[in-house]
């Protein structure tokens, strides 16, 4: 194995020299990837409507094709769903990532092209471990295997050749045979649908592997973790799996996380490499040691553009390309892919903290969210789970906020609201049980993290005194009707303020 080691961590060393070069040429990279997504598409049915063929340069192309959402390329994905072909990108679709919805849909299905699979998610896979191999010269990972916590898939039973899942099971199932030699637990308890079983299977497939690395959220990864600890008795993961070296981890923001790997895995020399991976495509890797930037990868088969976040409710948003940007400011991440996402708006807000390389930090959604645990609950979600508590109970609110509840010892996450009501329900209880159970069917990403309180327990809700969010805005400055009171946030400065009132 130790030759094996060696061998491929020299192949993978090789990819640097081309990371090199995007991170020495970005313009030139960016620009040759428009040109070349444009022409593949330029015979596909959008293509022809926005007339690709007469396109030759990014401005253009900006003012050619409207800035898009999952909803305004939904009808063109469900024709996609049913078999259709040529219509947002040439090459035959069999895959779609099933991810989180939008306001009005429960979940999104986003395309993934042969050229999506091999040009962008899995070679981001692969320099996920040149740029770990090339700062890590030492390092033993290939002499183990790595455990991976990807999703369930599905079969799409509009049309027997269309499967969706999470994008990590799409990945699993895709990969090459050679692959699975290196993967911990095998396919079949990996693409389980159960969690509660998935779980326990992965724990006893697992402990008695040479695991040194570890994939996944890090909801999950705790999840594991615990089942793992009490399976075996050990105090902590490296007595379970002594050459464990790393975690590669992305999805929600790891720092509330930071402490419990600490105490599961107490190494100083442990490694955590974070990643910037979604359904749509995968977009940035860190690659400096101890440093919270991310590098974004220009040679994915994806052309960028940003929206500067004061601007998005223009009626016609201007864009900058990556030669415009500037450092610290707040932007809209808007990409067209090798899979037929044009000019689309992925949801997510980034600051540049460097242009030379352009390297970057997630700072938010576009729009007020929670996603402590891929959840990614939104307003639309909150709005829709409180109307229906309130028919239910006939309450009436006047003012609400929630964050969420991180881990606690052995204790599963959850959220935690504040709600001060005009009228009080009828059934406190049944207010919170009919929230909770909505949240639940307006988003299949918050049902599945509530599966069995593994890791979301039931909603933790404050009746609070009235008066309370007048008092906390008025405290903090903010009376007045163009301040607002922030309906969900990620960070749990908010509520800890208010609780701190009542």
């Amino acid at each position: 194995m130790a030759i094996v080691n060696s061998i491929f961590t020299w192949y993978m060393k090789k990819r640097i020299h081309q990371i090199e070069l995007f991170k020495k040429y970005p313009l030139e990279v960016q620009d040759e990837w428009l040109h070349t997504l444009i022409s593949s598409a330029e015979n596909t049915e959008w293509g022809k409507f926005y007339d690709y063929k007469s396109i030759l340069t990014a401005e253009q192309f900006k003012e050619r094709v409207p800035l898009q959402t999952y909803d305004t390329l939904k009808p063109y994905i469900e024709r996609m769903l049913k078999g259709e072909e040529n219509i947002l990108w040439p090459s035959e679709i069999k895959w779609f990532a099933k991810s989180s919805g939008t306001t009005s849909d429960r979940s999104k299905f986003i395309p993934v092209s042969e050229e999506a699979l091999e040009e962008c998610h899995f070679k981001g896979g692969k320099d996920m471990l040149s740029i770990y191999c090339n700062n890590q010269p030492d390092t033993q990972v290939f002499t183990g295997k790595g455990l991976v916590l990807g999703g369930s898939h599905q079969i799409n039973q509009l049309c027997q050749d269309i499967r969706y899942g999470d994008l990590s099971a799409v990945l699993i199932k895709n990969l090459p045979i050679w692959a699975e030699y290196y993967r911990t637990p095998d396919m079949s308890i990996a693409l389980m649908d159960n969690y509660e079983v998935k779980m326990d299977k992965m724990a006893e497939a697992t402990i008695k592997e040479n695991v040194t690395s570890i994939s996944g959220v890090p909801t999950w990864t705790i999840v594991l973790a615990k089942k793992v600890l009490a399976l075996t008795g050990k105090n902590n993961l490296l007595e379970v799996w002594p050459n464990l070296e790393v975690y590669f981890h992305g999805a929600v923001n790891f720092a509330p996380y930071r402490e419990q790997f600490k105490q599961l895995i107490p190494s100083p020399n442990m490694y955590y490499l974070e990643t910037y991976n979604a359904s749509e495509g995968f977009f940035g890797i860190q690659d400096q040691p101890n440093s919270e930037e991310l590098l974004l990868m220009l040679d994915y088969g994806i052309y960028y553009e940003f929206l500067p976040l004061d601007r998005i409710d223009d009626e016609q948003p201007k864009t900058l390309s990556l030669e415009e940007v500037e450092l610290y400011k707040n932007y809209a991440v808007v990409i067209s892919t090798n899979a037929g996402l044009w000019r689309y708006m992925i949801g997510d807000t980034i600051q540049f903290t460097s242009l030379a390389p352009h390297r970057i930090k997630i700072t938010g959604r576009t729009k007020h969210f929670i996603n402590a645990f891929g959840e990614e609950v939104i307003i639309d979600n909150a709005e829709n789970a409180l109307i229906k508590a309130c028919e239910t109970t006939q309450a009436k609110i006047r003012d609400y906020t929630a964050c969420p509840i991180y881990f606690q010892g052995e204790e599963a996450g959850g959220h935690e609201w504040i709600i001060e009501f005009e009228h009080q329900p009828n059934d406190f209880e049944k207010f919170i049980d009919v929230l909770d159970q909505t949240l639940r069917e307006v988003n299949s990403d918050y049902d599945a993290k509530r599966f069995k309180d593994m890791a979301l327990r039931r909603p933790k809700v404050h009746n609070a005194p009235n008066g309370t969010f007048y008092n906390w805005m008025k405290q903090r400055g903010k009376l007045g009707g163009q301040h607002k009171v922030p309906r969900l946030a990620n960070s749990r400065e908010y509520v800890d303020e208010i609780l701190n009132l009542i």
